[in-house]
């Protein structure tokens, strides 16, 4: 079995490894600090079975790593473990597709019983949040950044980052010419009309809790 940790504090990222090794023995950890390296480390190891996913990483905002996720690898399951556990951000980290959330407060044993609940196949809720749906704008958006290839995925998380089409470049280890194919096709899949544009979209998926549903 093989699971990947995707957290950028190291000290989080060990005592996570610590807890998944005494409920899985044999299991084969993996590690990300980024969301570059989570999915670099998806796309090479085919053999994993579950992603712990910290909602804050760099290269991430909001909710848009668990939308890609679970548009581009929709069999693997992802359970968000994060230290922002307000009941509207836990609905909607589940209503993007986490098969669980585990605030990151919770006692080792809670994160166990989550693994193995998810690793059965079953979603893991807290006990004090109900599952609801997401607001309509919100669906619209997560339905467009699913249509994202990975490389467009990443452009989009480094735009946001305020990086320029020559950083871009830099960083993908490509040319100007081609990041400026992949930024123009994210701003046809999202609608937008600049890099601007596509910053305001994406900022509505940021953890604030304000226009969400609630029970």
């Amino acid at each position: 079995m093989s699971i990947l940790i995707a957290d950028d504090h190291p000290l989080f990222r060990d005592a996570l490894s610590r807890t998944v090794g005494q409920v899985l023995p044999k299991v084969t950890i993996h590690q990300a600090d980024s969301i570059p390296a989570l999915l670099a480390s998806v796309d090479s190891h085919d053999d994993l079975e579950l992603v712990l996913l910290d909602l804050t990483m760099p290269g991430a905002e909001g909710f848009s790593a668990l939308i890609h996720l679970r548009s581009h690898h929709p069999t693997l399951p992802v359970l968000v473990v994060s230290a922002r556990d307000e009941p509207a951000l836990v609905r909607r980290a589940l209503a993007h597709g986490a098969s669980g959330f585990v605030s990151k407060s919770a006692p080792a044993g809670e994160l166990g019983q989550a693994i193995t609940q998810v690793l059965d196949g079953e979603r893991w809720i807290p006990a004090d949040v109900q599952a609801s749906s997401l607001a309509d704008d919100e669906s619209e958006l997560a339905a467009r950044i699913a249509e994202l290839t990975p490389q467009q995925f990443r452009v989009l998380g480094m735009v946001g980052a305020g990086l320029l089409n020559k950083q871009i470049a830099y960083e993908l280890d490509v040319s100007e010419a081609t990041v400026k194919a992949h930024m123009t096709a994210v701003l046809r899949k999202l609608g937008a009309h600049s890099r601007t544009q596509v910053a305001v979209l994406v900022s509505r998926l940021g953890l604030d809790t304000a226009a969400v549903h609630r029970d």
